[in-house]
């Protein structure tokens, strides 16, 4: 049975130190200039480009080293003084013994330990969950909902979406459904705007640099990714890495034996997410030997997703993109969003 929703206050510090001193809210890209660099000189820490990175939509897709100069980067400056935690749902349905159905009009499940973005152990229980509630709050004509923990994602889309068990379920990532449109997440489901855009970054060995300015740069290199994760940024219909041979990949359990090939030579970069594979880094003791490459592999959406044999699925999925559009207008999203990734970046370097 599913753990329902609980609502979680709390409050914590953003942790930036003195850099919220010199914090400047925009800044006028000059010559040279890097994310890394300019958060260094405004939030203090280079590590948290990845705050800029989500504040400015305008510059993602590209690397993260190549900024347009003259450009005005707007700067999520931190607040010294504490700041809350999420605030309870406002349309949240009335909490039910776990033996009772909910009564909710909308009822979507997601699963834990999938930090920052969705945790029951992470302040407001994720980013995501955050933004999820934030965007039902902010849809037209508000609907009660519940979110709901199946921590067993295998289960989420087949059978519980499948079958109508849940309307609505996150976060996941959609394939490349323009080219390959018999895909089963595809055929099956809709897909909601993005939450957010999830950076997928090479991580390479210090030793052994590695360059990746252009595609062709890795034509004859071995990549690792776990086994089950998604390869379809490997092998589009504009990067036919893995089906032209040019590109190997090793699919090892875990992101660990990932990195445990990385250092033993054995592979050539590990392709990760950013929050997941600087973690890995952190965890495994790896930051003086392994290093993130700047240019993204890709930029991939987390969404929300219904089944397209929903009666109301279209009507949900519009009332939900509305509240999203709504909430991506706001100083609401950025707040979320900036609040959980400098958590996210202080939790991993202590």
């Amino acid at each position: 049975m599913p753990l329902r929703k609980v609502a979680a206050a709390s409050v914590m510090s953003l942790g930036f130190g003195s850099a919220a001193a010199a914090c400047q809210p925009s800044v006028l890209v000059a010559p040279g200039d890097t994310l890394f660099s300019i958060a260094e000189d405004q939030l203090g820490d280079l590590s948290r480009w990845s705050l800029i990175f989500y504040n400015n939509p305008d510059i993602q897709g590209g690397s993260l080293l190549d900024l347009p100069a003259g450009a005005v980067l707007s700067i999520p400056c931190p607040d010294v003084a504490a700041q809350p935690a999420a605030p309870a749902p406002l349309v949240q349905a009335d909490p039910k013994p776990l033996q009772q159905e909910t009564e909710a009009e909308i009822k979507l499940v997601t699963a834990s330990n999938y930090a920052p973005f969705t945790d029951l152990n992470w302040p407001g229980q994720g980013m995501l969950t955050e933004l999820v509630n934030a965007a039902f709050e902010a849809t037209p004509n508000p609907l009660t909902y519940s979110i709901e923990w199946e921590n067993d994602w295998s289960r989420h889309l087949f059978p519980m979406l499948d079958s109508k068990e849940f309307d609505m379920g996150f976060p996941w990532f959609k394939p490349d459904c323009d080219g390959n449109p018999s895909n089963e997440r595809c055929a099956n489901f809709h897909f909601s705007d993005p939450l957010v855009d999830l950076v997928i970054l090479l991580f390479a060995r210090s030793d052994a640099p590695l360059t990746f300015e252009q595609d062709s740069d890795l034509h004859g290199k071995t990549l690792c990714r776990p086994e089950g994760y998604f390869t379809h940024d490997l092998d589009r219909a504009d990067r036919r890495w893995l089906t032209d041979g040019l590109v190997t990949l090793k699919q090892p359990a875990t992101p660990d034996d990932c990195f445990a090939m990385l250092v033993a030579g054995e592979v050539d970069a590990v392709a990760l997410n950013e929050f997941l594979g600087v973690q890995k880094m952190f965890e495994l003791g790896l930051t003086d030997q392994v290093a993130p490459l700047s240019r993204p592999v890709s930029i991939e959406g987390l969404h929300v997703l219904i089944s397209k044999s929903h009666w109301r699925g279209t009507a949900h999925l519009y009332r939900f993109n509305a509240g999203l559009a709504r909430l991506k207008q706001s100083d609401r999203y950025n707040e979320i969003v900036s609040r959980h990734l400098a958590l996210f970046w202080d939790q991993i370097k202590s």
